[in-house]
């Protein structure tokens, strides 16, 4: 008996998500960060179709609204506009942390909470998803884990690096990222509060 169409594309998304998110475990992630949401967006990010295969998985800059739209037209799975934060904090900002993502590849002085943000795929990560499901794919997971701990360790140590020093008013001396309106944080703590505590205490 022929299967009616409409189950065998059914079948193909369902089995294309479980693929994702069954790569998203063997990285490591667990929880949120491997759920149906994470993996719908690893497959938005790889531009990747339910009848595509793996090893034609691409890498285009995307922003979070791109993501959401590509999971509607290619999954038949809608997510409403005011979840774009579900799709940041349950999947994209922990592939950024874990160098799976490049955040702004095209532009990375624009500021983190920028409305053009985007993100890609790294390099490394998409010619290990190109491998999924072929004989290659266990020696290149286990080259890509071990190699993904290095980087981890430059990305923090770079981000350490980069971080904003400041003065607090007690005297404490503390760091905070560099995106957003930090730098302005900083200037505020360390002039503005530092003055108005003197002026007060010049009052009393």
């Amino acid at each position: 008996m022929v299967r009616p169409r409409h189950s065998s594309v059914t079948e193909a998304k369902a089995g294309k998500l479980r693929e994702a998110i069954g790569i998203l475990e063997s990285l490591g992630f667990s929880g949120r960060q491997s759920n149906e949401v994470a993996g719908y967006t690893l497959l938005a990010l790889l531009n990747l179709g339910p009848s595509q295969p793996w090893k034609s998985a691409d890498a285009p800059c995307c922003g979070i609204t791109p993501i959401i739209a590509f999971i509607a037209a290619q999954y038949g799975v809608r997510y409403a506009p005011n979840t774009r934060e579900n799709v940041r904090d349950e999947a994209v900002k922990f592939f950024v942390e874990f160098g799976m993502l490049i955040r702004n590849p095209d532009d990375p002085g624009r500021p983190v909470n920028s409305g053009q943000t985007v993100y890609q795929v790294e390099p490394g990560a998409l010619a290990l998803f190109k491998t999924f499901a072929t004989p290659d794919w266990p020696t290149k997971l286990a080259k890509y884990l071990d190699d993904r701990n290095r980087l981890l360790k430059t990305l923090r140590r770079d981000r350490r690096l980069k971080r904003i020093p400041v003065t607090l008013p007690s005297g404490k001396a503390v760091t905070i990222s560099p995106g957003g309106q930090n730098p302005l944080i900083k200037a505020v703590i360390e002039s503005f509060v530092l003055f108005f505590l003197q002026a007060e205490q010049f009052c009393i």
